[in-house]
């Protein structure tokens, strides 16, 4: 099976699930990326169970409102059953670097409401430690460079993402050469420098299941 491929198949089986476990006319929380996207098109299939969805970047807004799914301001949000997402990667206890597609500051906030987070990427993204994917940084443009600095000090090579902006106006630094063998403590270190928004590890809120495209089908990880 190509990549695409094994996209498609964990989109599939997370709608399925989504079907099977949140209740109808509740509210979908949906990612942002590639996989998200397949994700967006089989939801449009059982739209009308649901009462709509809350986007993590307005790239995924702009695909649900043409699929014609509601799109939900999170501020007027109480309850997010379930939310899906993928990752760029993640470990066997279901740490996750995100925000490749650049959102990974609104994918953290909507993670947070959820109840369940349902991870969806193909074999290639599951790694034994995290690291080899640069690790995002949604930085306030003013601190870049003090950001940099601290990131450097902390084994990181911060690279500035060229020509990006964040949905919420902030820029983001790609962190080279990391080795991610304690991803909690290396969130929260970096979520204490000042100038930083957030960072794209997604280890204080994990994902709670797993759903992984193989060449053998998709399997289940919790």
């Amino acid at each position: 099976m190509t990549q695409d491929e094994l996209k498609q198949a964990v989109a599939r089986a997370a709608a399925d699930y989504v079907a099977q476990t949140a209740p109808a006319g509740s509210i979908v929380g949906v990612g942002t990326g590639s996989t998200a996207n397949f994700f967006i098109d089989a939801l449009a299939k059982i739209k009308d169970r649901y009462a709509g969805a809350v986007a993590s970047s307005e790239v995924t807004r702009l695909r649900l409102e043409r699929h014609g799914i509601k799109v939900f301001d999170l501020n007027d949000v109480t309850d997010i059953p379930v939310y899906v997402d993928g990752a760029d990667e993640i470990d066997a206890g279901l740490n996750m670097i995100k925000g490749g597609g650049g959102a990974l500051t609104r994918e953290k906030i909507v993670a947070a409401v959820a109840r369940e987070f349902v991870c969806i990427c193909d074999a290639s993204k599951l790694v034994d430690v995290m690291g080899r994917f640069p690790l995002p940084v949604e930085v306030i443009p003013m601190a870049r460079a003090h950001v940099a600095r601290e990131l450097v000090k902390l084994g990181g090579q911060p690279v500035l993402r060229e020509g990006f902006v964040t949905d919420n106006g902030n820029v983001i630094l790609d962190v080279k050469g990391l080795s991610i063998t304690d991803p909690k403590d290396l969130e929260a270190q970096i979520n204490q420098i000042t100038g930083v928004v957030t960072n794209g590890l997604f280890a204080v809120r994990p994902a709670n299941l797993l759903l992984l495209g193989t060449a053998d089908g998709v399997r289940s990880m919790r």
